[in-house]
């Protein structure tokens, strides 16, 4: 009998919507968008989640469940409750260059919320996996194009294809360059003096992996075990916060 009150991508769901609540509560999100449905969905999403925590049911079988498929309808109606599927940048293009910060911090914990729940399902039909590695994503990703943090010498910014969409991510490897593919770990985010990076990327060693093997946006391949030590204990320190 698998322990789902312990299993890690239940567990990093549930705290994701946590975080997601926390980013649309403030006023950063302008414009007409139903803030009122979209925090009570996120709630009942949490309430089928618990149910899914004491089921104790084996992997194949939470994969499958009707709460399962109930998170993903809920996921898609908050997306439209949020505005639809170019959410983000109707609320950006609201904000004033003082509020951007910030709300680009909020949007990054959002788009984390819902890569997580979307991809819930597909972690969980790994198996029965007793890793914090399992309660986040690592995929494949292309660097596009790689600039100097403007007020950190020792951080470069990447902007990297993921193939559903681009993010950000800040790195301190100095010698990251465009066309680099990397395997990215999309964990909660992070603010490095005004920039918001939307994952980690992998390294072990010196630096960081940049010809990783696997199509852009899927799982790598051939990844070092090392190379997920640093993952494992930001997903433990996020369920602890």
């Amino acid at each position: 009998m698998w322990d789902t009150s312990k299993d890690y991508r239940l567990l990093v769901a549930e705290k994701s919507i946590e975080l997601f609540l926390k980013a649309v509560e403030g006023k950063n999100f302008k414009g007409h968008w139903n803030k009122r449905m979209t925090k009570d969905t996120a709630n009942e999403m949490t309430r089928d989640l618990q149910s899914l925590t004491y089921s104790y049911m084996e992997s194949a079988d939470l994969a499958n469940s009707p709460q399962i498929q109930s998170l993903y309808e809920k996921y898609e109606t908050i997306i439209g409750f949020l505005g639809g599927e170019d959410w983000s940048h109707k609320f950006l293009d609201l904000a004033t260059k003082d509020e951007k910060e910030k709300l680009e911090e909020n949007i990054a914990k959002v788009r984390f919320f819902l890569n997580i729940i979307s991809g819930l399902k597909n972690r969980i039909a790994l198996g029965n996996i007793n890793d914090p590695i399992i309660g986040i994503d690592i995929k494949v990703g292309e660097i596009m194009s790689v600039g100097k943090h403007p007020k950190a010498d020792s951080l470069m910014i990447c902007n990297v294809n993921m193939g559903e969409r681009a993010m950000t991510v800040v790195t301190n490897d100095l010698d990251v360059k465009e066309g680099n593919r990397v395997a990215v770990s999309l964990l909660p985010p992070s603010t490095f003096m005004g920039t918001t990076s939307e994952g980690m990327f992998l390294g072990a060693g010196e630096g960081i992996l940049k010809d990783v093997q696997g199509k852009i946006g899927e799982m790598p391949h051939g990844i070092p075990l090392e190379a997920l030590n640093e993952t494992r204990n930001l997903v433990e320190n996020f369920l602890k916060d």
